[in-house]
């Protein structure tokens, strides 16, 4: 029950952290955002890391370091599939992936949920994929006479890529030993930071980022550490099938703050994917 917890805690840190981000975002490009926001997230988690100790493990290093270049790359090709094509198909297809892998994974690696988990485990990827679904019109650009945005074979592959790449840092972050402390995730930070400035790098995005969303980065900096913190917890306490699941249901989360904070419209479809959600944590809840 305490994994069950800590995965919610950590899925309402990632739906408020991409809420922030989001803001952000139409202000700068989004990868200026990650820019400053992964860095600040290194400092805290050492800092945190130094109180709360740990064995040193090389494997746990190593899957950290695996996890936060995984993280990276699927920050980055996401934003490029969003960037480029249809957000009404990327966001579900990517959901539908991080949500679907670590699942099946976890089968493979031996784990048997009850049949009432399997039966949340469905609901919530059916929950995802409507959640993560704009409302019609939303995203219609040929409104404005521009073309709208293809889902071509170029935006397939990154769609899928960043799917995989977000699954495996489920993955990744899994095998992190119990014992460790926070290393491993200042390791996977500081991977991921590097990552993020090399790609900055190559698109000329590497410059002095503007005052104004410093207060946003360093928000969306605490709330990625406060997930990261309660995702890596929960997957030491719980299943990697279960516990998957339920932090991919964040955009549940995002999609709320939009219509609370922004006053955004949503669209049924979205209700229902948020009635599912709230099912598929208490079917897990109960028997996970």
């Amino acid at each position: 029950m305490i994994s069950v917890v800590l995965a919610l805690v950590s899925a309402a840190a990632y739906g408020m952290s991409d809420f922030l981000g989001g803001i952000a975002s139409r202000r700068v490009a989004a990868l200026r955002v990650v820019l400053m926001s992964y860095p600040i997230s290194v400092v805290i988690i050492t800092i945190a890391a130094a109180f709360v100790g740990g064995e040193f493990s090389w494997r746990s290093m190593l899957f950290g370091a695996a996890s936060g270049a995984v993280m990276a790359l699927a920050m980055w090709w996401f934003y490029i599939a969003l960037a480029e094509g249809p957000m009404s198909v990327v966001s579900p297809l990517t959901a539908v992936i991080v949500a679907g892998i670590p699942v099946i994974v976890g089968v493979i690696i031996g784990e048997r949920p009850s049949v009432i988990s399997y039966g949340g485990i469905a609901l919530a990827i059916v929950a995802v994929i409507l959640v993560s679904r704009e409302p019609p019109g939303v995203a219609d650009h040929t409104v404005s006479g521009a073309r709208a945005p293809r889902f071509t074979r170029r935006v397939a592959w990154f769609t899928v890529g960043s799917g995989v790449s977000f699954a495996l840092s489920f993955v990744f972050t899994h095998e992190i030993e119990a014992g460790t402390g926070l290393w491993p995730l200042v390791v996977s930070r500081t991977v991921a930071s590097v990552i993020v400035i090399a790609v900055a790098t190559g698109a000329r995005q590497l410059a002095r980022p503007p005052r104004a969303i410093l207060g946003f980065a360093f928000l969306v900096a605490v709330l990625d550490v406060i997930g990261v913190v309660t995702m890596l917890y929960a997957f030491q306490g719980g299943l990697l099938s279960l516990v998957s699941v339920l932090i991919s249901l964040y955009p549940a989360v995002t999609v709320l703050l939009a219509v609370l904070v922004l006053k955004e419209r949503v669209g049924r479809l979205q209700v229902a994917g948020m009635g599912l959600a709230l099912a598929a944590v208490a079917a897990i809840a109960v028997n996970g």
